[in-house]
C-alpha cells in the first residue's frame, strides 16, 4: 500500500466515523423518547459518545490531510476535491472549538450533516494528486487559502446554531402574516439543502449507471484569432448542449434522445453548458427529493425538526452563532482578502483585479462587516441575527461554489471540469 492510498483509506474512515457518530447523535435526540431513564440523562450519555466518535474522525480526517500532503509535496488544498476536503475538516475543528467554549453537544447533529455533505461533495471532483500550475507554486497558496477556509468554517459553525436558533423559535402553530413568511423562507433554506443532497444523488447516480454524452463545438480561439472544434463529455443527461455544437455520442435517459435546448452565445467557455446542466440537475433532483420527504414527513421538514431542539436555549443558540463569526471574521480577512492580495501580486502582478472569486470573497467580507455592525451597534439580536448569519453562510456557498460552477474567471482552475 503507497502512502496516497493509506491517505485515501483515513479520508474513507474519517467519513464513516462522522455518519457513524452523525447517528449516535440521532439516538441522543430521537432515542430519548423511546426509553424510560431520565431524558437529560440519556442525551449527555450519547451526546458525549457522538461527539467523541467525531473527535476519533477528524483525527482520520487529519490523517489524511498530513499524508496526502507529504505525498504532494504542497499543502493540499489547490483543487475543489483537495479545498472541499480541507473545508469541511476546518468545519470540524470549529465545531470542536465551539463546543469546548459552551458544551453543547447537540451543535454536532448539524455539524456533522454539513460535514458530510461537503465531504461527499468534494469526492464529485477528480482525486488525483495533480502537479501546481506554476501560478500555485507558492508557500502563499497554503497560507491563503487554509486561512481562508477556517474562516468560513467558523461562519459555518454560525450558520448552523442561527439555523438552530430559527428552528427552536420559529412559531409553526401561528397563521400571522409575520409568522407565515419566516415559516416559508425557513422551509426554504431546507429546500435548497435538500437540492444540495439531491445534487449529489444524481451525480453518483448517472456515475454509477455509467451514463456519457459527447459533443463537438466550435469555439473561437483568441490566440489563434481562428475558430477551434473542441470535444464536450457529459457524465449527467444533457438537458442543455454546448452553443454552436454537434452531438457525438448520446445515452437516452427517460425518452430524451437529444437536449432540450443550447445554452446561450454568452455563456463562454468549454464547460460551460456542462456547468448549466449540473445547476439544472441539481434543482430538478433536489425539487423530486424534496417532494419525497415532504410526502414521507406529512409535514414541513422544518416543523419536523423543531421538537428535537427544544430543551435548547434560544439564547445560547444565538451567543453560540455571533461568537462563531467573530472568531472567524478575523481569520477570514487575513486569509480570503489580505493574504490573498499579497499572493495576486507576487502571482498575477497586481493585488485586486475583479476577478469573480476576488469579488464575491469582498461581497462575503463587506456581508459579515454588516452583521457584527448591526449585532454589536444596533442591537440585533435573536431572529435578526440568525438571519443574517444563515444569509451570509448562503453567500459563502456562492462563493466557494457557485462562482466555479456559473461563472469563468482565473479561479476555475480548481478541479471544476
Amino acid at each position: 500500500m503507497t502512502l496516497i492510498d493509506f491517505s485515501s483509506d483515513a479520508f474513507i474512515a474519517a467519513f464513516f466515523l462522522y455518519c457513524l457518530a452523525f447517528t449516535f447523535y440521532g439516538v441522543a435526540v430521537m432515542g430519548k423518547r423511546f426509553r424510560k431513564r431520565d431524558p437529560e440523562v440519556h442525551l449527555a450519555k450519547w451526546g458525549k459518545i457522538a461527539f467523541y466518535t467525531a473527535v476519533l474522525g477528524l483525527i482520520g480526517h487529519l490523517t489524511y490531510f498530513i499524508t496526502r500532503w507529504i505525498w504532494a509535496g504542497h499543502v493540499p488544498v489547490s483543487n475543489m476535491y483537495e479545498f472541499m476536503t480541507f473545508l469541511s475538516m476546518s468545519i470540524m475543528v470549529a465545531f470542536i472549538v465551539l463546543y469546548m467554549l459552551y458544551k453543547k453537544s447537540l451543535l454536532g447533529l448539524f455539524a456533522l450533516p454539513l460535514t458530510i455533505l461537503i465531504m461527499a461533495y468534494a469526492a464529485v471532483f477528480p482525486q488525483e494528486v495533480q502537479p501546481l500550475i506554476p501560478s500555485l507554486q507558492s508557500y502563499w497558496l497554503g497560507i491563503h487559502v487554509t486561512m481562508a477556509s477556517l474562516g468560513d468554517a467558523f461562519f459555518a459553525v454560525g450558520f448552523i446554531a442561527g439555523l438552530m436558533h430559527l428552528l427552536r423559535t420559529v412559531n409553526f402553530s401561528s397563521a400571522e402574516r409575520s409568522d407565515r413568511k419566516e415559516q416559508r423562507w425557513l422551509e426554504f433554506c431546507m429546500f435548497l439543502i435538500v437540492v444540495m443532497i439531491g445534487f449529489m444523488v444524481s451525480v453518483y447516480s448517472f456515475r454509477a449507471a455509467g451514463y456519457e454524452a459527447s459533443f463537438s463545438q466550435v469555439q473561437w480561439n483568441e490566440k489563434l484569432q481562428q475558430d477551434q472544434t473542441v470535444q464536450v463529455e457529459y457524465d449527467m443527461p444533457p438537458i442543455v448542449s454546448p452553443y454552436n455544437s454537434e452531438t457525438i455520442a448520446f445515452d437516452s435517459f427517460l425518452g430524451m434522445s437529444k437536449p432540450l435546448f443550447q445554452a446561450p452565445s454568452w455563456m463562454e467557455g468549454i464547460n460551460a453548458a456542462r456547468k448549466l446542466n449540473t445547476v439544472l440537475w441539481s434543482i430538478l433532483s433536489g425539487l423530486v427529493l424534496y417532494a419525497l420527504i415532504r410526502v414521507l414527513l406529512r409535514k414541513p421538514i422544518a416543523q419536523f425538526i423543531q421538537p428535537a431542539l427544544n430543551r435548547l436555549d434560544p439564547d445560547d443558540l444565538d451567543e453560540i452563532s455571533y461568537r462563531a463569526i467573530a472568531i472567524g471574521f478575523p481569520i477570514f480577512t487575513l486569509g480570503g482578502l489580505i493574504f490573498a492580495m499579497i499572493w495576486a501580486e507576487i502571482a498575477w502582478g497586481r493585488f485586486w483585479g475583479w476577478d469573480p472569486k476576488e469579488v464575491w470573497a469582498l461581497i462575503t467580507w463587506l456581508f459579515y462587516s454588516i452583521y457584527l455592525h448591526l449585532r454589536l451597534s444596533r442591537g440585533w439580536q435573536g431572529k435578526n441575527s440568525s438571519w443574517l448569519s444563515v444569509l451570509g453562510f448562503i453567500v459563502v456557498m456562492f462563493t466557494l461554489v457557485g462562482v466555479n460552477l456559473i461563472i469563468a474567471g482565473l479561479h476555475s482552475y480548481a478541479g471544476t471540469e
